[in-house]
């Protein structure tokens, strides 16, 4: 019954949709042909040179391959650019008003009037060699991997028209990071936003472009995004630090395997090859216990190009020669793994990071970044190889780009002997284009394999917060409410739930077992924010109403369960719907009060953070957004063992937001009922969630 209704959902796409017409059939490196994927909705006449329409700064002249895009802001009379490759701060100025869109606004309350880009995704599965070992049915977007680039500009509105044709099961699109300010009902999370998108029916998001800077969309159906269900997205807008060019489309770095994910707890001996990809590109040879046997050719490594021409800034005329600099390049780190941290570097390239997450941060230089899963960082790379005896330039001007998993930081992936020097070479800087041959550059010595974060004082906002006193203390000794990470199953088996084996459990609170997340893929939560019954559980934290003109604030301590014997590990937690302060990270520090030093001017911000091995995090974030959210580790496997906790916020805001008659409501509902037709059509009985785990 599923595949029929994917069939007719095919048709119907040939039929209706053009957007779907001559899509590159065969597996390539990331890309996206606007006029496949891409609508871009305007009413205003374009005019030659218009100041308003221009391509982001830093965008190569060539066309195709998502780099004819451009921003519009011909709504905006009487402004135009101001970024220049000597100050990319400055993103929209009215030279009448003195007005000024750039790295000081604040993006949470203030954005530009841009334009609304529509981007057209498929799920389905496809055969997919990355490495040269086929993955077969993997879960892809339009047939690619990674998926479609969707850029947007800052202040744009963004629509994505989503049809699901796998015929095995439903899929929701979980835009990583977005702020979604009063639109819970587009986070993409099955069970809680909406319910699954059934095979064969099409759901279509839309979001508010708020911030700017890197990062992706992610299937948040069970571990569907481990299949292969992953693409990035850009969101142009100013810089803390100028650069002349954007080097090429967003890196996205990996684990990747080669066996689907599904059944939940598959066994297949293909689940558990894994290697390392670069934008959908590895080496498949160099991975396993005992060495992996390619099925087919391996690919070349991923390539940057970079030109060592100077760029000129000025021509004083009491100077024979002009002033000269190299060539800065703007690169897009995205980690989208499922269970590896990474560490990037490029060989004699020092790396200057102006951004984490989507928060712009005072720049500062290093020849190394860890990247945890679902992190970002933009990062400025000058074409200046730096010389010394320890690292010699390569004579034909080739430099390994690297991705090491961090030590203790990646699940599953084994690296057989012959390669334990060579793994993380995954790409390759080129001075020359037309160079075929290997670097023979050596990796920085200075860098650390430690799995943890940046150092805090490094990650700087440029956009400071103060933080204020909590509204949910508590009576305990620290008065902050207090999340642990709990590691195994809990005493009593939960029938419904055989894959439980991780979660929070709130020790403020009193609970003293571990409480595994399991949500219902038929009854999301967006449909019962006027119940107050499924939220009397111990799977929630509510928080109060907020208080008029003022911020309310939610503070949390995490660590690992100290009064259980289990994982210790870091893992990486994500909130939705919010950026969260990091009042502190401490590492292999029991958390007791004579150990909590806090942070609460201009802490580093960002929404995910590593908490570190045997540590612990105190996060702080505005309780401002009506809705549910949720926070969990982004190690699929520990999220879909439970690891994840849902947040109600402003409940009475919200249902009155959305009640049953509101158009979103109604759409939701719609969508459920063609869930729940698919299920009885596919299944004798109702799985809830389907498969086995905790469904996101």
């Amino acid at each position: 019954m599923g595949s029929f209704w994917v069939l007719v959902a095919r048709l119907l796409g040939v039929t209706t949709l053009s957007t779907y017409e001559g899509l590159d059939r065969s597996q390539s490196p990331l890309q996206l042909t606007d006029s496949h994927s891409h609508v871009e909705t305007s009413l205003v006449p374009t005019t030659a040179k218009d100041p308003l329409h221009f391509r982001p700064p830093g965008h190569r002249q060539d066309k195709g391959n998502g780099f004819d895009f451009k921003c519009d802001y011909r709504k905006m009379v009487g402004w135009e650019k101001c970024s220049t490759p000597e100050d990319r701060s400055c993103w929209l100025v009215n030279k009448k008003t003195g007005e000024r869109f750039d790295i000081n606004s604040d993006y949470e309350n203030y954005y530009p009037t841009g334009k609304t880009r529509e981007y057209f995704i498929t799920v389905d599965k496809w055969n997919i060699t990355a490495d040269g070992y086929t993955f077969y049915g993997a879960t892809v977007f339009n047939e690619t991997y990674p998926g479609p680039w969707i850029q947007a500009c800052w202040g744009d509105t963004v629509k994505v028209h989503v049809r699901n044709l796998n015929p095995d099961r439903g899929t929701s699109i979980h835009w990583h990071g977005i702020r979604q300010l009063n639109t819970m009902h587009m986070d993409g999370v099955n069970g809680i936003t909406q319910c699954p998108i059934a095979p064969g029916s099409t759901f279509t998001y839309e979001w508010k472009v708020m911030q700017y800077g890197s990062s992706w969309y992610h299937s948040h159906y069970s571990e569907q995004y481990g299949d292969g269900a992953v693409g990035p997205i850009t969101l142009h807008g100013p810089s803390s630090a100028p650069y002349d060019e954007a080097a090429d489309i967003p890196l996205l770095m990996t684990d990747w395997r080669h066996g689907s994910l599904f059944p939940v707890g598959n066994m297949l001996k293909e689940r558990w090859i894994q290697s390392i990809l670069l934008n959908g590109i590895g080496n498949v040879t160099k991975f396993g216990a005992r060495k992996v046997q390619n099925t087919s050719e391996i690919p070349k490594p991923y390539t940057l190009t970079f030109t060592a021409d100077k760029v000129y800034e000025d021509e004083p005329p009491e100077l024979e020669v002009p002033n000269s600099r190299p060539k800065r390049y703007l690169l897009r780190l995205i980690n989208t793994s499922i269970g590896s941290t990474f560490i990037f570097s490029i060989d004699n390239h020092l790396l200057s990071i102006v951004s984490a997450d989507f928060v712009p941060i005072y720049p500062y230089l290093n020849s190394s970044i860890l990247v945890g899963i679902g992190q970002r960082y933009n990062v400025i790379v000058e074409a200046n190889p730096r010389n010394n005896t320890k690292q010699p330039l390569d004579s034909n001007g080739n430099y390994w780009i690297r991705t090491w998993v961090a030590q203790n930081c990646g699940a599953g992936v084994v690296i057989n002997k012959d390669s334990k020097e060579t793994y993380m070479q995954t790409g390759i800087l080129r001075y020359n284009k037309s160079s075929t041959e290997d670097p023979e550059s050596k990796p920085w010595t200075d860098i650390s394999m430690a799995c943890s974060d940046e150092t805090a004082t490094s990650l700087r906002p440029v956009l400071p917060w103060v933080v204020d006193d909590p509204i949910n203390v508590m009576s305990t000794e620290s008065k902050i409410q207090h999340m642990a990470v709990v590691s195994g199953p809990p005493a009593d088996p939960i029938p419904s739930f055989p894959q439980a084996s991780y979660s929070f459990r709130n020790v403020s609170g009193g609970i003293k077992g571990p409480n595994p997340l399991q949500i219902n893929f038929s009854d999301p939560v967006f449909l019962n924010l006027d119940n107050d019954e499924p939220f009397k559980n111990k799977l929630w934290e509510i928080y109060p109403e907020g208080r008029p003109n003022q911020t309310d604030w939610v503070w949390l301590a995490i660590t690992v369960d100290y009064s259980r014997d289990g994982d210790t590990s870091a893992h990486p937690i994500h909130l939705h719907g919010h950026d969260f302060a990091i009042l502190q990270q401490a590492e292999n520090t029991t958390y007791v009060p004579e150990n909590i030093h806090l942070n609460l001017i201009n802490p580093p911000r960002r929404d995910v953070v590593l908490m570190p091995e045997s540590g612990f995090i105190i996060i702080a974030f505005k309780a401002d957004n009506p809705g549910a959210w949720l926070l969990h580790c982004h190690i699929a496997s520990h999220a879909s063992q439970g690891l994840a906790l849902q947040i109600l916020e402003r409940q009475a805001d919200a249902a009155a937001m959305w009640p049953k008659a509101s158009p979103a409501a109604q759409t939701a509902a719609t969508l459920c009922s063609s869930w729940d037709s698919w299920v009885a059509a596919s299944y004798t009985s109702t799985p809830t969630p389907l498969p086995d785990d905790s469904g996101i």
